[in-house]
């Protein structure tokens, strides 16, 4: 069939002015791009946004961080505590500017990734900062998320958002269950989810003093991976205490060698994949017979390799298995 090319425009890489990345937070949350902060229910994840979006409309600095901050505008959407009884009087708790602090309503209509609204409010508001708390309530009704080209094309339009508006999206995330597994996979979903995010903090406790919290950087693609950050939360309210030599595959590690997780044949299934995957394919008929070999079945591997997106392909007469192309 014969093409139009009447609107095709190519670009000379002399043409693009170089920019460099700009960072609410270096090196954790860069301005126009998406963030991801994940862990598990009951670490903090809702307080610890909520905090930085309180020291952000009082221009009050981030921990750790170089520079002066003025007040900013933050829009803040969170489907699982209401405004009036929880997220306001937290806000004001945490000694945040209500003057600064905005909400799309979504008492007709609720927001999804691909909603129009959310490029308008940003900027009509002028904010330098967007949570959407939590994901699993934002991705929309109408797709899988554990299906990467259904993520991957959502979460496409709040990038443009980000990108168009300049200003900076975090994601609040819960995690899978399953155990033993490097912290990335640990991401609730398709590995696409974290794959759209520019930079990815993980909230865990440490296992020797659960009355604290840590923040790690599971991924950074724009700079090097920033240090942990140790805080507590006491009535609602962060106390950033430290930085600390932890990783997040050290957290999530150490987490669940504490014996605070249980390990269904699933979850053990999902562990298998990832430790023989990760260094590259594999033949099927390996994998199969690492599973037998534990007491797993056919079913549960199947099932297994569904919920992490595993990727199979016939090379001659042979069947392998590959975790999806990493971020």
């Amino acid at each position: 069939m014969e093409q139009n090319f009447e609107k095709l425009r190519i670009i000379a890489g002399s043409e693009i002015e170089p920019r460099e990345v700009e960072w609410l937070w270096y090196p954790y949350i860069p301005y126009g791009k998406v963030t991801m902060i994940q862990g598990d229910p009951g670490e903090g994840k809702s307080t610890f946004v909520l905090n930085l979006a309180a020291m952000l409309t009082t221009g009050t600095p981030l921990p750790f961080s170089v520079g002066e901050y003025e007040p900013m505008n933050v829009i803040y959407q969170n489907t699982e505590d209401d405004p009036e009884d929880t997220v306001v009087p937290r806000f004001m708790n945490a000694g945040g500017d209500l003057n600064r602090i905005f909400f799309i309503d979504e008492s007709d209509a609720a927001l999804s990734f691909a909603d129009e609204r959310i490029g308008e409010t940003i900027r009509r508001t002028g904010a330098k900062l967007i949570i959407f708390d939590p994901l699993t309530s934002y991705i929309g009704d109408d797709i899988s998320i554990n299906l990467a080209n259904e993520v991957r094309s959502r979460m496409n339009y709040l990038i443009d958002a980000a990108k168009e508006t300049g200003c900076a999206v975090v994601i609040v995330g819960h995690m899978n269950k399953m155990s033993g597994a490097k912290a990335l996979y640990r991401s609730l979903g398709s590995i696409d989810v974290v794959g759209s995010a520019r930079s990815c903090l993980l909230i865990g406790s440490p296992p020797d003093d659960p009355s604290k919290r840590i923040m790690a950087v599971q991924k950074c693609n724009l700079a090097e991976k920033g240090k942990a950050i140790e805080f507590s939360i006491d009535s609602g309210k962060v106390t950033f205490l430290r930085q600390v030599d932890v990783t997040a595959d050290e957290l999530v590690n150490a987490f669940s060698s504490a014996g605070k997780r249980t390990n269904t044949k699933l979850e053990k299934a999902k562990e298998v994949l990832v430790r023989m995957l990760t260094d590259g394919p594999k033949l099927q008929r390996d994998v199969m017979a690492e599973m037998t070999s534990l007491g797993i079945s056919k079913r549960t591997a199947a099932d297994a390799k569904g919920e992490l997106g595993v990727v199979s392909r016939k090379i001659k007469d042979a069947w392998i298995w590959e975790l999806p192309e990493k971020l």
